[in-house]
């Protein structure tokens, strides 16, 4: 069972990312407040749930929480501030459109830039042990996922639609056969090391 909150008397916000390991589209970011008794016994970090599951429970978590916000930052700020620093500027960028002002927010990770005014906590695989946490990576997963999945009606070639431009074995031949596009990340990695990348 997932723990409800690291501290009762503060109103907390779960944040999680998704898509940095991604050769192509933006990262992704959620921040949620939940109720202080809010209970759900299927949540989890998303990556441990079904796609259908993570569909499922998106409304739920929309639904429940006191706020909620999803934000991303696009590939060519990616390849200008790196993918650390973009990750954290979607968190931010969640943090600022909440509807109530979060006292304390809960990081995934071991790593934050500090948000103006409010205390953080960063906890390794968070998305596995805060409600919060988890409801944000769901959050940031299924929205992540279906704008890849939009992404994959004007580019079809490179199986957006399956991969989420990961770096799957088929995103990478499809990135060598047709050139990148404006949504893959300049600053990665999009070929296997020593072969040639002149794709932009």
């Amino acid at each position: 069972m997932l723990k409800k909150y690291l501290d009762k008397n503060f109103t907390e916000a779960g944040c999680d990312e998704a898509g940095r390991g991604c050769l192509a589209g933006p990262v992704f970011a959620a921040a949620v407040i939940l109720p202080k008794d809010y209970t759900n016994n299927i949540l989890n970090d998303s990556k441990q749930l079904s796609e259908a599951k993570r569909n499922e429970l998106r409304p739920i978590i929309e639904k429940n929480a006191i706020a909620w916000a999803v934000a991303k930052v696009d590939p060519k700020e990616i390849d200008e501030i790196n993918i650390l620093n973009a990750s954290f500027v979607a968190m931010h960028r969640a943090i600022d459109q909440l509807k109530i002002y979060p006292e304390s927010l809960l990081i995934d990770g071991n790593r934050f830039k500090s948000y103006p005014g409010i205390p953080h906590h960063c906890i390794i695989k968070g998305d596995g042990k805060f409600l919060s946490i988890a409801a944000a990576s769901v959050l940031a997963k299924t929205y992540r996922d279906e704008y890849m999945e939009e992404l994959d009606r004007a580019f079809p070639q490179y199986h957006w639609r399956s991969n989420k431009g990961y770096p799957t074995k088929v995103h990478r031949e499809n990135i060598k056969k047709y050139g990148a596009t404006l949504h893959h990340r300049k600053s990665f990695r999009l070929l296997p090391l020593g072969e040639q990348q002149t794709l932009f």
